[in-house]
C-alpha cells in the first residue's frame, strides 16, 4: 500500500494507554490526522509489559498479513463466518450482503436487504449467523432494528425476507452502534449508540447507549439484570465492538467524545458512566474501562479475541490494537500493528487457529480510497 505509515504508539501502563476516537467518535476525524511515520507494524511492539495479576509479564505477539482475501468492497461493515469457513460481509451504504469464499475470495452477491435506509453512520451494519438464519442490525425509516433472514437449505444463495427480531432502537445520523454477536450462552447481544442524545445512555427505558441481551427471537434473555428488559448494561456512548474471551467474559469497545475511547469488561446491570463519566473517572457507581486511549488515535469499531488478547480495529487511528489480558485485567501495554498501512479499519473477526479477518473502511465517506479498497485481509497471529 502507498499510504504513509503512522508511528506505533506504546504508552506506559501507568498512563493507562493509548488510542482514541475523535470529538464525535466515528463522525469526524477521517484519515488525514497521522502523527508521524514509522516502520510497518507487522512485528510486536517493544514496550515492556506491566505485571499481570499473577505477577508474570505478558509476552508480545507477532502479526503478519498472510494475504488479501478479497477487495473492491464498498462501505463494508459487518462480517460473519459461515459453517465451512466462508464469510458474509454487509455494505452499510449499498444495503447488500455478499458471500466471500474463505479460500479463494470469490464474491457472490446475495442481494439487497429490504427496508434499509442509510443515513450518516446508519445503514446495514452488524451481521451474525445461527441455525440457518442471518441476523442483521440495520437502520430503517423509523428506528434501528435487528432482523433475521433465512439462508441456505434448499434456497441456495438467496436470503429470505427479513423478519423483525427487535425494533425501537433509537436512530440518528451519528452513534448508531450496530455490532451484534451470539454469546457462549446462545443469546444474541447488540451494542447500540445514544444517537448524539446523551441522556438516552442513562435512561434504562431507552434502548440507546446500551448493550442488549436477548433470545434469538428477540425476547429478554433469562437472567437479564432488569426484569422484562433486553437492557444488559447502560451508560454507553457508542458501542461498535463486542467479543468474548476464552473464559466467556464479555468485552466491549466504545467511542469517547473529547478525551477517552474505552475497552470495557462488561458485567450485567452495571453503569459505564456516559455522559457523566468518560474514561477512568474513579467515581462511585460507574465502571472504569480496563484500557483507554486519548481521542486521536483509535475511534474503535470491531473487536475480537485471539491468543490471549483483545484485538481492536481503529477507524481514525488507522491501526489494529492488541490488548493483552490476564483474567479481568490487562497484562501489559496495548500494542499497535499495521499503523497507517491499510487506512481506516472497521471490523476484526477471529477465524480460529490464531487467524484474524480484518476489514478496512476507506469507502465509508471518511477515508481516502485507493485502488482495491475496501478489502478483507487474512492475518496470522503468533
Amino acid at each position: 500500500m502507498s499510504r504513509p505509515v503512522v508511528l506505533k504508539t506504546l504508552w506506559g501502563a501507568a498512563a493507562l494507554v493509548l488510542v482514541a476516537g475523535c470529538s464525535s467518535g466515528d463522525s469526524s476525524g477521517g484519515s488525514g490526522e497521522r502523527p508521524g511515520t514509522a516502520p510497518s507494524a507487522s512485528a510486536s511492539g517493544s514496550a515492556s509489559a506491566s505485571p499481570s495479576a499473577s505477577g508474570a509479564a505478558s509476552p508480545g505477539a507477532r502479526v503478519s498479513v498472510a494475504g488479501t482475501l478479497t477487495e473492491g468492497l464498498k462501505s463494508p461493515w459487518g462480517l460473519a463466518q459461515l459453517p465451512g469457513g466462508d464469510l458474509l460481509v454487509s455494505s452499510r451504504d449499498e444495503r447488500t450482503i455478499t458471500r466471500v469464499d474463505g479460500r479463494s475470495g470469490a464474491k457472490t452477491p446475495l442481494g439487497e436487504v429490504p427496508g434499509v435506509v442509510p443515513d450518516g453512520e446508519g445503514g446495514l451494519m452488524g451481521l451474525a449467523v445461527r441455525d440457518g438464519w442471518v441476523y442483521a442490525y440495520l437502520t430503517a425509516a423509523s428506528d434501528n432494528r435487528i432482523v433475521r433472514m433465512r439462508y441456505g437449505g434448499g434456497d441456495g444463495d438467496r436470503l429470505g425476507a427479513p423478519e423483525p427480531v427487535l425494533t425501537g432502537i433509537p436512530k440518528g445520523t451519528v452513534h448508531n452502534g450496530g455490532r451484534i454477536a451470539f454469546g457462549p450462552d446462545g443469546m444474541l447481544y447488540a451494542g447500540t449508540g445514544e444517537t448524539g442524545v446523551t441522556g438516552l445512555a442513562q435512561d434504562r427505558a431507552s434502548l440507546g447507549g446500551k448493550i442488549l441481551r436477548m433470545t434469538p427471537e428477540g425476547r429478554p434473555a433469562p437472567g437479564n439484570p432488569f426484569p422484562g428488559s433486553v437492557v444488559y448494561t447502560y451508560g454507553h456512548r457508542n458501542v461498535q465492538g463486542i467479543a468474548w474471551d476464552a473464559d466467556g467474559r464479555l468485552w466491549a469497545a466504545e467511542f469517547g467524545q473529547n478525551t477517552w475511547d474505552e475497552l470495557n469488561l462488561i458485567e450485567p446491570g452495571k453503569n459505564y458512566g456516559w455522559p457523566e463519566a468518560e474514561g477512568q473517572a474513579g467515581r462511585e457507581g460507574f465502571v472504569d474501562p480496563v484500557a483507554q486511549w486519548p481521542t486521536s488515535e483509535a475511534s474503535p469499531s470491531g473487536i475480537a479475541y485471539a491468543r490471549g488478547a483483545i484485538w481492536m480495529a481503529a477507524l481514525r487511528g488507522e491501526r489494529l490494537w492488541r490488548v493483552p489480558l490476564s483474567g479481568t485485567e490487562r497484562s501489559g501495554d496495548p500494542e499497535a500493528f499495521l499503523s497507517g498501512e491499510y487506512g481506516r479499519l472497521r471490523t476484526v473477526l477471529a477465524g480460529g487457529d490464531g487467524r484474524l479477518w480484518l476489514v478496512s473502511s476507506e469507502t465509508d465517506t471518511r477515508g481516502t480510497p485507493e485502488p482495491g479498497d475496501d478489502r478483507i485481509l487474512r492475518l496470522e497471529v503468533r
